[in-house]
């Protein structure tokens, strides 16, 4: 298996706010609100919609609230969201993918573009950037209390392509359309993850070593973790760990 990884510190947050859970159920009421959309309320017979439960029990979303959404969603049908991935370049060429969902591409394309701008950096064509990066599955575990081999073990057995160690977490890798199926056989045997997402993984990662490099591109990254359109942030930036 193979050591550190060395997208360990790109997009690792491990204790979050409430604001940062409230953000989370936003985007997964959004995507839970498509699926319906597109399949139905009945996750019997919509696998994407149960995929996307799955994927909500794996980011440690309440029950309670995963019924909340979809009893809205499924009574609400005004909202149309639709897909879109934002690529460009931040501050000294920092590669940086940005998923959205949003019912007003408009809006959202000139919110892109201004964050970008303002921060030294300019949003490209789609398949600039993508070349760069690969899709996985990422699934994230704190090792506290926890046995290695025991856990890699359950991972492999779950479906798992890989496994890391890192400082104070397990890092489960997958193909990116089984991280759902992966992660919640690891939540039958009783594990609760930091994440578990589909992201995009940089090939390579570049350092930056300007003051006001740093500043712009923690500046772009922040008002793009606000906003409430965008879904995942992905970068080829080796951010320090904080």
């Amino acid at each position: 298996m193979s050591g550190h990884s060395k997208w360990n510190n790109i997009k690792r947050k491990k204790e979050k706010t409430d604001a940062q859970k409230a953000k989370i159920f936003t985007r997964i009421g959004r995507e839970l609100a498509m699926a319906v959309k597109a399949g139905g309320p009945d996750p019997n017979v919509n696998g994407k919609l149960r995929d996307i439960i799955a994927k909500a029990k794996a980011n440690n979303v309440p029950n309670d609230n995963i019924d909340r959404m979809l009893k809205k969603v499924s009574n609400d049908d005004s909202s149309n969201y639709e897909e879109i991935i934002y690529e460009g370049y931040g501050p000294a060429g920092i590669a940086v993918v940005v998923e959205t969902l949003t019912d007003n591409r408009n809006r959202t394309a000139g919110e892109m573009r201004h964050y970008f701008d303002k921060n030294g950096g300019n949003l490209g064509q789609s398949g600039s950037v993508m070349f760069m990066f690969e899709r996985k599955g990422i699934i994230i575990i704190d090792s506290e209390g926890l046995d290695e081999d025991t856990v890699m073990e359950d991972a492999l057995e779950a479906g798992a392509d890989d496994f890391n160690v890192n400082d104070d977490s397990f890092e489960i890798i997958t193909d990116p359309n089984a991280v759902d199926a992966v992660s919640a056989a690891l939540t039958e045997k009783g594990y609760t993850f930091i994440s578990a997402e589909a992201e995009y993984v940089p090939n390579m990662t570049n350092d930056l070593t300007d003051e006001e490099a740093i500043f712009k591109m923690n500046r772009l990254l922040d008002m793009l973790e606000e906003n409430d359109d965008v879904q995942g942030v992905w970068h080829s930036w080796n951010q320090p760990e904080e």
